[in-house]
């Protein structure tokens, strides 16, 4: 490998831990509250690392949101509304946390955002990538995979044409999902949060080697790339008449072909799935996703490439 085909990346100096953007997943609260009592073991040298508390009033109502889903209005259109009276408390939010990690898309916007969440499905620990092309998270996720080994590490990548997320997160230079279940609402398991807080530790790690000077040399991982949303089976009325059927429930990221069972009715009918290619679901049964009309998610494997990068200032504070 010669030096010419290294990436220059700028050193990453703002970090920002966000826990409660749904104040009913608790791995995420419990730690960035512990964090902002004690954050020692969430320093690293030569970077700020703030751990920040995005819907304090749904935490404290512990219900996900008070007015609607903070994590799907970090868009121009919400970002830039008049406020006034009757604006929704997530939009106001919304405004506020870009007006102090951003602003979004912006030079002066914090360089990584970590945002903690937890779901009901069986999904693991998972990393969330917003953008295919960002070499720099690729190669974090690349490094926590590895860390995490031999447990899995699944990645989920959200980038699609027309299915826009609009995220908490999505203020940063490069925006970090952490998606850590099966958890239920309201509840705060040890295990779980002892899952989160590997990640997020292995990920803080990575930036402090990076900023040092350390080069990652290309590397390949293993995503899940979003490509449908499935809903549940309704009648004239919308209302569900079929619920995920066992042989589905709690297989996340396995595969599925044509004619696996997906749904059941309560008249023991068995719907099956038809597709001419295998599909990995995930968000399986995900409770808060009833209200989005939301069965499961369809992704599909694909391999990411990220090209040898390095910090173009090393850090002159590492001894």
């Amino acid at each position: 490998m010669t030096s010419s085909s290294v990436v220059d990346k700028p050193p990453v100096r703002r970090v920002a831990i966000f826990g409660g953007t749904h104040g009913n997943e608790l791995s995420g609260v419990f730690l960035v509250k512990h964090w902002q009592e004690n954050g020692a073991e969430i320093q690293r040298t030569g970077m700020e690392v703030k751990p920040f508390l995005t819907n304090p009033r749904a935490v404290k109502k512990c219900t996900r949101y008070i007015d609607c889903d903070l994590n799907r209005v970090f868009d121009p259109d919400n970002l830039g509304r008049t406020v006034v009276e009757d604006i929704p408390y997530e939009v106001r939010r919304a405004q506020e946390i870009n007006h102090i990690f951003g602003p979004k898309g912006s030079d002066d916007a914090y360089d990584l955002i970590f945002d903690l969440h937890n779901t009901t499905s069986n999904m693991g620990g998972t990393l969330i990538l917003e953008n295919s092309r960002d070499d720099f998270t690729i190669q974090m996720f690349h490094y926590i995979k590895n860390a995490l080994a031999p447990e899995r590490c699944p990645v989920l990548l959200i980038e699609h044409p027309s299915l826009k997320y609009a995220t908490t997160r999505s203020v940063a230079k490069h925006p970090v999902g952490v998606e850590v279940g099966p958890q239920p609402q309201g509840v705060v398991r040890a295990d779980t949060l002892d899952k989160m807080r590997k990640i997020v530790k292995h990920g803080l790690d990575f930036v402090q080697l990076f900023n040092e000077g350390k080069e990652f040399p290309p590397c390949t991982i293993e995503v899940f790339k979003i490509m449908e949303k499935v809903d549940y089976p309704r009648n004239k009325n919308d209302e569900v008449i079929a619920i995920i059927h066992p042989k589905l429930q709690d297989q996340d990221w396995q595969p599925l072909n044509n004619g696996d069972p997906l749904f059941l009715t309560l008249d023991g009918e068995v719907i099956t799935y038809k597709g001419d290619c295998t599909v990995y679901p995930t968000f399986i049964n995900e409770a808060a996703y009833y209200e989005k009309k939301q069965a499961f998610v369809k992704t599909v494997k694909m391999t990411l490439t990220a090209k040898h990068i390095r910090s173009s200032v090393l850090d002159q504070n590492t001894s």
